[in-house]
């Protein structure tokens, strides 16, 4: 898919095509690693813009994955960071019963920002947290390509602590 330089310079809002672009990307990841999964792409409100069920994946997979796109951008962290902290004795024990069990510690959840504001989220569920982490990232790595030379708005992922910024160039 090409992007025109308006499309890019606007990237303001999670929009159907960058979503899409996003779930190729994605599911490209989960073939190489033998794969199914469930992949979730939600906007800034955390509301689904592009759902995708690789064939064979888990019926459970797609709350998992929803949940955890949600989770990212409800949190405005990754989905990782939680679950250290939510252990017995963290300092977050007992998150993920909050929100009607929605808030999900498991990995696989990214948000994705433009200078520094979060417009989206993916999750991914179907393998390990390992391997949803890995199938999400290819995605913020397409995110991250989706910046036009010299654009003041550069695309950026949230991982690492809340605190964290890394780009991938």
């Amino acid at each position: 898919m090409t992007w025109g330089v308006n499309e890019l310079t606007k990237m303001t809002q999670m929009t159907l095509d960058v979503a899409k672009t996003l779930l190729a990307a994605a599911e490209q990841k989960a073939k190489e690693l033998r794969l199914s999964c469930d992949i979730a792409i939600v906007d800034e409100g955390a509301n689904l813009v592009a759902f995708h069920r690789m064939d064979n994946a888990r019926i459970a997979g797609i709350d998992i994955s929803q949940s955890k796109a949600w989770t990212s951008v409800a949190m405005k962290m990754p989905t990782s960071n939680l679950a250290q902290s939510a252990q017995p004795g963290g300092a977050t024990f007992g998150i993920n019963t909050t929100n009607q069990g929605r808030l999900v510690i498991l990995g696989g959840g990214i948000p994705l920002t433009v200078d520094g504001r979060i417009v989206g989220g993916i999750g991914v569920s179907g393998g390990t947290s390992a391997q949803d982490i890995e199938v999400a990232n290819a995605a913020v790595q397409t995110f991250e390509k989706l910046r036009v030379s010299g654009n003041d708005q550069t695309p950026n992922a949230r991982i690492g602590s809340a605190y964290q910024y890394y780009q991938y160039n």
